[in-house]
């Protein structure tokens, strides 16, 4: 499990497999790491718990090989149960406190913010980093709250935990994101709706 405060956030893939059109996951996640992905986030709003945490296995043993750490989405269960690095919590997940709770102080826990009142307040409940937007329109995610880059920056120099830009984030506007100091960029479809998933993950890298 990697040192909490030497994970590497600079390009952070959240999977979505309605955006692979048929593609293997698993061989998208790969070909992204080789192009530079240094974290992973496994998302599945619509699977049971027996398929969630026998693709997480997957993933992880994946994930193991690279040296790359593996965040859940919002599922604190599945993330203890194959020991991963971490967990993202939402608006209607476990609080970050209680999932601090079951996790302990080693493991990964991130939250999504919007505004500096939630990225000041989640600071304070013990998150280790934030994952802030939705900065520009997103195929990914629906009823999500605009943040300006303005904003974003606003975030940014008000924490003193990782702030990761995040929502419609294109190699077109990867550097803008950048320009407003934030620690990384989270990437979704923008990564694995390329059609070349390596050079997209590699030009990214590089902005």
């Amino acid at each position: 499990m990697p040192v909490k405060g030497q994970v590497n956030y600079s390009l952070y893939l959240i999977t979505d497999r309605k955006v692979l059109e048929g593609k293997e996951l698993l061989s998208c996640i790969e070909d992204a790491i080789k192009g530079g992905v240094t974290l992973v986030q496994l998302r599945e709003k619509n699977m049971n718990a027996f398929d969630y945490y026998n693709l997480a296995l997957r993933v992880k043993g994946l994930l193991k090989g690279y040296g790359i750490p593996l965040i859940i989405n919002d599922r604190v269960d599945i993330a203890l149960a194959v020991d991963a690095d971490g967990v993202h919590l939402g608006s209607e997940d476990l609080p970050i406190t209680a999932a601090r709770k079951l996790m302990g102080n080693d493991r990964i826990i991130g939250a999504s913010a919007n505004c500096i009142e939630e990225a000041l307040e989640f600071q304070r409940q013990g998150a280790d980093y934030l994952g802030v937007g939705a900065l520009f329109p997103t195929k990914t995610k629906s009823n999500t709250e605009h943040v300006t880059l303005t904003q974003l920056k606003a975030i940014k120099e008000a924490v003193k935990i990782p702030v990761v830009g995040i929502g419609g984030i294109s190699i077109e506007n990867a550097a803008s994101v950048k320009a407003a100091g934030v620690d990384g960029i989270a990437v979704a479809s923008g990564i694995l709706g390329s059609e070349n998933i390596f050079e997209a993950a590699l030009l990214l890298r590089r902005i």
